[in-house]
C-alpha cells in the first residue's frame, strides 16, 4: 500500500480527462507515452500517485498548472502493461485529494496535496438503499441492450456506493464538467442523489429514444408491406389484362378532359405529353402529385374564346347612373369606351386606370362594367405585394409552387374574357424576389398578353380577351413603362352636393339594411346629412362619410332594441353631438375684414379644396425674407419670385426694401404647404403690404407668377373653387389659361362666384387693389420715382 501519510504530501501527477474516478474503484488507465522516470515512480512501492482531472488543453506537452482541476485522487497501481499505443495500468483509486501546488521539471509532474476524505453522511443501511436504487434503474435500462445480462451481473457483484457510481458513469453520457462534478462533491449523499438524477434523466432520454424509433419502425414495416403488396396486385392484374382498366381510370379521364377543354394544338401536346408521364408514374412517388396538380390546372382553365355578348349601351348607362352618382366626366370615358366594343368586336382586351382619391368609387365602377358588359367579375388586391412570382407564378418543379394570381383569377372566372379588376396598382413593392410591377407589363401590353406565360403553366395563355382596370390613389408610384400602357381616367374628389345625394340615395339605405333596421325605424334628415358631410368628415370620397352614418346607426339600433325612442327615430341636426361627438373638421371661412398684406388664397389637398391666408408683415431691418408656414422649396421660390418682382415694379425709394425686412407666414404651420400656384396671392400680399390698401376679404386667388409678371395655370381648379364657395367667397381670380377647365365646375358653385381670369400681375392687382403697375421697361426708363408713384396711385 502507498503511504498517503507521506510528510512532504507531494506526489506524481497523472492527467486524465472524461473520466469519473471515485474512492475504492478499479480503472484501466491508458496512457500513450511516459518518461523512464515516470516508470520508475509508478513501479516504486512507496510512491503517492494522483489522477488529477483536465479542465482544457488535452495536449500533454504544452500543460499548465490552470489547465488542472484541484481535486484529484491518489491511487496505487496493480499492474502495468505495455500496449502497442502505449501503456494500460490497472489502478485502485485510494482517497480524494485537493492538489494544492503543480510543479513540472522536464516533462515530470509533481503536486503538493492534502487529504480532502469523503464525508460519510449516509448509514449503512441508506447506503444499501441507494446501492439498491441505483441498481434497479440500472437493470431497466440494460434490458434495452443485448449483452445486458452480463452488465447485470456485474452491477450486482459491486457492494461499494462511490465503486458503482464510477463504473456506471463509464457507460453515461455525461460531460466531462458533469463528471468532475462528481469527483469534486465531498458528501456521500450529495453526490449519490446527483448521480441519480443523472442516472434518472439517462432513462427518460433512453425511454423516449426507444418509443420513437418503434413508431419509425412501424411505420417503416407498414409501407414497406403496402409497396409489396401493391407490387404484388399490379402483377396479377397484368397477368390478368386489368391494371389499365382498373388503375387508369383517373388517366382516361384526364384525356377526356383534354379533348373537350378545345386547348391549343402546342397546349394539347404538352398536356398528352405530361399524361404519359403520369401513366408512367408510380402513385407513391413524388411527382405524381406534382403532373396531377398540373394537369388540373390544364384542363380547369378556360381556353376556348369567350361569347361575345351584345353590348347595350343604353342599359350600361343605366347601370352606371343607378350605382354612381355623379362622376358624369368618368361615366361618359366609360360609355365611349364601351362603344367602341361594341362596334369592334374584335377589339383587344383594353386596359383602364382609374386614378383618384380614396373612397371615390373606383373599385365600384370596376363592378359596375363588368354587370355591364354581362362577364364574369374577378378583383386582385396589389398593393404590398412585392414579390414577382404573385404575378407570373412558381416553376412547378418548385415544392409548393403555385400559378400566379392572374392565372388563378382566370381559373376562378371560369371565362376567358372576365373583367378583372388589379386593385391599388400604384402600392406595388419592390423587394429582393424580383419586381412585380415590371411582371405586369406583358400582362397589361395588348401587343404581348395574348401569349403571356405564367412560370408555372409554362405555356402560352391568351389575356387580351380580359378587360382589365385597374386603380390607383396616385399616378407618381407607378413606373413609366407601366403607366405607359393604360389608359388613364382621372376621378376627381366628390363635391358636397354630390355626398349628399350619395349619402341619401345609396349609403343611408344601404347601412340601415347593414345593421337589421328599415327604412321606416330610421330618418336622417336632409340638414343633418350635410352637417356630418361638412363638420364631421374631411376627404374627397364617402368612405368616411359611410363610416359617421353607421356610427349613428349603430346608437339608433341599440335605442330602438331597447324600447327607448319612438319610432321612427329621427336624426336632426341638433343631436349630432350627443351622437357623434364634437365636429372632427373645420374649414376656414372668409374673413369679414383683411388687414394690409393679408390676402386669401386657394390650396388643392388630397380631401379636397381648402382657402388658406398668405400673410406679410414688415419691420425694420436690412432687407432679409423670413418665411414660416412649414413651406415646401416651390413655394418659397415663388415667395422670392413675387418680392422680386414687386421689387422692380415699384419705386425702390418710396417704399425702402433696404430697410425694411419682409416676414410672410402661411397659417396652420404644421400642415406641410406646397406648390406654384400661390404666387399671384404672395405677389398681392406683399403689395398690399408695400402700399397700404386691405384686399377685399370676399376675393380669392389661385395662380403661379414668372419674374416678367405673368400668370401661369395650375391643377385642381375644380376642387378650389368648392373651397371658395363653401368659405363664403364672392370673387375669385383664375388664370385665363384655366377658363377650359369651368366645364367640369358644377353650374350650382360657378352660380355663387364671380369668376375672373387674368394674364398678368397688372390684372390682378387692379382687380384687388384697384392700382396700375407699371412695366418693367417704364421702370428702367424713368427716373422720377414720384412720377412712377402718381400714376401707381391713379
Amino acid at each position: 500500500m502507498m503511504n498517503i501519510e507521506n510528510k512532504n504530501r507531494e506526489g506524481m501527477i497523472i492527467p486524465v480527462s472524461a473520466v469519473a474516478l471515485l474512492p475504492n474503484m478499479e480503472y484501466t488507465l491508458k496512457l500513450s507515452h511516459f518518461t523512464e522516470e515516470e516508470m520508475r515512480y509508478l513501479s516504486k512501492e512507496d510512491g503517492v500517485s494522483i489522477a488529477l482531472p483536465l479542465k482544457k488543453n488535452f495536449n500533454q506537452n504544452a500543460l499548465k498548472e490552470e489547465d488542472f482541476y484541484r481535486i484529484g485522487l491518489l491511487f496505487e497501481v496493480n499492474h502495468i502493461q505495455k500496449i502497442d499505443t502505449g501503456y494500460e495500468i490497472k489502478i485502485k483509486i485510494i482517497e480524494r485529494v485537493q492538489v494544492i501546488e503543480i510543479t513540472f521539471e522536464n516533462g515530470f509532474i509533481r503536486g503538493e496535496y492534502e487529504v480532502a476524505s469523503d464525508i460519510i453522511d449516509l448509514s449503512e443501511e441508506s447506503i444499501e438503499e441507494m446501492l439498491e436504487h441505483i441498481k434497479t434503474i440500472s437493470y431497466e435500462i440494460s434490458e434495452n441492450f443485448t449483452g445486458g445480462k452480463n452488465f447485470i451481473k456485474t452491477i450486482d457483484d459491486i457492494k461499494d456506493l462511490n465503486k458503482l457510481m464510477g463504473y456506471l458513469a463509464q457507460f453515461m453520457p455525461l460531460s466531462s464538467d458533469k463528471k468532475y462534478e462528481l469527483i469534486n462533491i465531498q458528501s456521500l449523499k450529495e453526490r449519490s442523489l446527483r448521480f441519480m438524477d443523472y442516472l434518472l434523466k439517462q432513462r427518460e432520454v433512453l425511454k423516449f429514444q426507444f418509443e420513437v424509433a418503434e413508431k419509425i419502425s412501424e411505420k417503416a414495416n407498414k409501407n414497406y408491406r403496402q409497396s409489396v403488396l401493391r407490387e404484388q396486385l399490379k402483377a396479377i392484374q397484368e397477368e390478368l389484362n386489368e391494371g389499365k382498366e382498373n388503375n387508369s381510370k383517373k388517366e382516361k379521364d384526364y384525356a377526356q378532359k383534354i379533348e373537350e377543354a378545345q386547348m391549343p394544338e402546342e397546349v394539347k401536346s404538352i398536356a398528352l405529353e405530361e399524361l404519359n408521364k403520369l401513366e408512367n408514374q408510380n402513385p407513391n412517388s413524388s411527382d405524381y402529385n406534382v403532373i396531377r396538380n398540373y394537369l388540373d390546372l390544364l384542363v380547369q382553365l378556360p381556353w376556348k374564346t369567350g361569347e361575345t355578348k351584345d353590348i347595350d349601351l343604353e342599359q350600361a348607362r343605366a347601370i352606371l347612373e343607378a350605382e354612381h352618382y355623379g362622376l358624369e366626366k368618368v361615366k361618359e370615358r366609360i360609355l365611349q369606351h364601351l362603344a367602341v366594343m361594341k362596334l369592334k368586336r374584335d377589339k383587344k382586351g383594353s386596359i383602364l386606370l382609374l386614378v383618384g382619391p380614396p373612397g371615390t368609387g373606383k373599385t365600384s365602377l370596376g363592378k359596375s362594367i363588368a354587370e355591364a358588359l354581362h362577364r364574369k367579375y374577378v378583383r386582385l388586391s396589389l398593393g404590398g405585394v412585392r414579390d414577382e412570382a404573385e404575378i407570373r407564378g412558381h416553376r412547378k418543379t418548385y415544392v409548393g409552387a403555385m400559378p400566379g394570381r392572374i392565372i388563378q383569377s382566370i381559373k376562378k372566372a371560369g371565362e376567358k374574357n372576365p373583367v378583372m379588376i388589379l386593385d391599388e396598382v400604384d402600392k406595388l413593392m419592390s423587394g429582393h424576389n424580383g419586381d412585380p410591377a415590371s411582371a405586369l407589363l406583358e400582362v397589361l401590353d395588348p401587343e404581348q398578353n395574348d401569349t403571356f406565360t405564367d412560370h408555372y403553366l409554362n405555356v402560352p395563355y391568351d389575356l387580351s380577351e380580359v378587360f382589365f382596370i385597374a386603380t390607383a390613389n396616385s399616378l407618381h408610384s407607378i413606373p413609366g413603362p407601366l403607366l405607359d400602357r393604360m389608359e388613364v381616367i382621372q376621378i376627381s374628389s366628390y363635391t358636397t352636393n354630390e355626398k349628399f345625394h350619395i349619402a341619401k340615395n345609396h349609403l343611408v339605405p344601404s347601412v340601415i339594411e347593414e345593421h337589421g333596421l328599415v327604412r321606416e325605424q330610421l330618418e336622417i334628415e336632409d340638414e343633418a346629412l350635410k352637417k356630418i358631410i361638412s363638420e364631421y368628415t374631411l376627404e374627397a370620397g364617402v368612405r368616411g362619410l359611410k363610416k359617421q352614418l353607421a356610427a349613428i346607426t349603430r346608437v339608433a339600433t341599440e335605442k330602438i332594441v331597447s324600447n327607448k325612442v319612438n319610432i321612427p327615430f329621427r336624426v336632426t341636426e341638433d343631436k349630432l353631438t350627443d351622437l357623434l361627438g364634437k365636429q372632427v373638421s373645420r374649414h376656414d371661412k372668409a374673413q369679414k375684414d383683411n388687414p394690409p398684406g393679408v390676402v386669401t388664397g386657394l390650396a388643392w389637398t388630397s380631401v379636397g379644396g381648402e382657402i388658406l391666408f398668405i400673410e406679410a408683415a414688415d419691420m425694420l431691418g436690412n432687407g432679409q425674407v423670413i418665411l414660416t408656414g412649414k413651406l415646401g422649396d416651390v413655394m418659397k421660390e415663388s415667395a422670392r419670385i413675387s418680392l422680386s418682382l414687386l421689387k422692380s415694379r415699384l419705386p425702390v425709394n418710396s417704399f425702402n426694401f433696404k430697410e425694411r425686412d419682409i416676414h410672410i407666414h402661411v397659417p396652420s404651420g404644421s400642415v406641410p404647404k406646397d406648390g406654384p400656384s400661390a404666387g399671384i396671392a404672395l405677389t398681392t400680399a406683399l403689395a398690399s403690404l408695400a402700399t397700404g390698401i386691405k384686399v377685399d376679404s370676399k376675393i380669392a386667388m389661385t395662380g403661379e407668377i414668372t419674374l416678367r409678371g405673368a400668370v401661369l395655370a395650375i391643377g385642381g381648379l375644380k376642387e378650389k373653387l368648392l373651397a371658395a364657395e363653401r368659405a363664403g367667397i364672392k370673387k375669385v381670380l383664375i388664370p385665363k389659361d384655366n377658363v377650359v377647365d369651368l366645364k367640369d365646375v358644377p353650374e350650382e358653385v360657378k352660380s355663387q362666384l364671380d369668376i375672373i381670369p387674368v394674364e398678368t400681375i397688372e390684372e390682378v392687382l387692379k382687380e384687388t387693389l384697384g392700382i396700375s403697375l407699371p412695366r418693367l421697361e417704364q421702370v428702367v426708363s424713368l427716373k422720377d420715382s414720384s412720377e412712377i408713384l402718381e400714376g401707381i396711385l391713379v
